[in-house]
């Protein structure tokens, strides 16, 4: 389905009924609404669920991200829809990894239901800080556009299905969007869907600046990762937040992407010698994102709000595929107790 809103187009994929309890999911970089729909067969009915797909992926209207505002063209254009559809009251969000941010951008603006983060983008962007959040460079250099791999992103543009490499768009999702080990039956489909993603300046990977700084490269102002860079992606003020919605927080113990130590993250790469001239942990250590999620949810508690987080073992970054018996299960759990 698709809907005009104040902001644009968007395309989405719905279930339930349209006066049920509204949950909204936001999925993550290079992928869909799509991602969640084998959620919806044999969920509660008292739910309506909707799932875009967010600017710059999927089949709503190709217009650019503003890097600059972080997540919120994401946050901004939920809420469009939201208003759109007729929905008066707050509503559950879900946010899968680059959603997580767009979720927590959205409470920061206006009320919500509840928060479901799933292996969200640490609280303090991705790539270029140290543990407590400020930037191992003044620019963030180590973070941004500058830091896709070009192969992947010339092979995403082309819409390449092969399994020929490790940069094959179809391989880079059965290894880092799931757990390894997870046989899943959609494949072909989900794989369309990373394949209709923008890329560019203005979608994936983004622009970049030149940095006299390792590894000579930070943060532009368009496209995704540029959004995701810490100089523009923030989400530690939620402890801030009043009222506090209640939190849940899932991860996969085995998730390559969102990790202490990701491999896709420029700290990791500089100390495995992938990216030469790396200036040594103390400078530019490796992002411990899992850490840095830890601890702002803590600070979430610690400041009078409700935050239940569940490890899943052995899943990989979407535990709702990889592990979706278990995790439907807690999460309307969790819903039912956030009503």
């Amino acid at each position: 389905m698709k809907l005009r809103t104040s902001r644009l187009e968007t395309a989405y994929v719905e279930s339930g009924p349209q006066d049920g309890i509204p949950v909204v999911l936001i999925h993550g970089n290079l992928s869909t609404g799509r991602f969640y729909s084998h959620l919806f067969e044999g969920a509660p009915e008292r739910y309506r669920f909707v799932a875009p797909d967010m600017r710059g992926f999927g089949d709503s209207e190709r217009l650019p991200i503003d890097a600059t505002r972080g997540l919120r063209d994401w946050a901004d254009d939920t809420h469009a829809l939201v208003e759109a559809l007729g929905i008066e009251r707050p509503v559950h969000l879900v946010g899968w990894s680059t959603g997580g941010a767009a979720i927590a951008a959205y409470a920061l603006d206006r009320p919500v239901a509840s928060l479901t983060f799933i292996d969200p983008v640490s609280p303090y962007g991705y790539g270029g800080s140290h543990p407590d959040g400020t930037p191992c460079h003044p620019d963030w250099a180590g973070s941004g556009g500058g830091t896709g791999n070009p192969e992947f992103t010339a092979r995403l543009a082309a819409g390449d299905r092969s399994d020929e490499g490790d940069t094959a768009p179809r391989n880079v999702l059965k290894s880092s969007y799931w757990a390894p080990s997870h046989d899943e039956p959609r494949l072909e489909e989900l794989l369309g869907e990373v394949l209709k993603s923008v890329t560019g300046d203005d979608g994936y990977p983004g622009d970049a600046t030149p940095s006299e700084h390792w590894p000579g490269v930070a943060p532009g102002t368009r496209g995704i990762l540029n959004a995701l860079s810490g100089k523009y992606c923030n989400w530690a003020g939620i402890v801030e937040l009043d009222p506090k919605p209640p939190i849940l927080w899932t991860h996969g113990t085995a998730d390559i992407v969102v990790a202490d130590g990701s491999p896709w993250e420029m700290g990791t790469l500089g100390s495995l010698g992938a990216v030469p001239g790396w200036p040594g942990a103390e400078r530019f250590p490796p992002q411990p994102m899992v850490a840095q999620i830890r601890a702002v949810l803590e600070r979430y508690r610690e400041a009078g709000g409700r935050a239940e987080i569940q490890m899943f073992e052995g899943s990989g970054h979407f535990p709702p595929i990889d592990a979706a018996e278990r995790w439907s299960e807690l999460f309307f759990e969790f819903l039912a107790s956030a009503e």
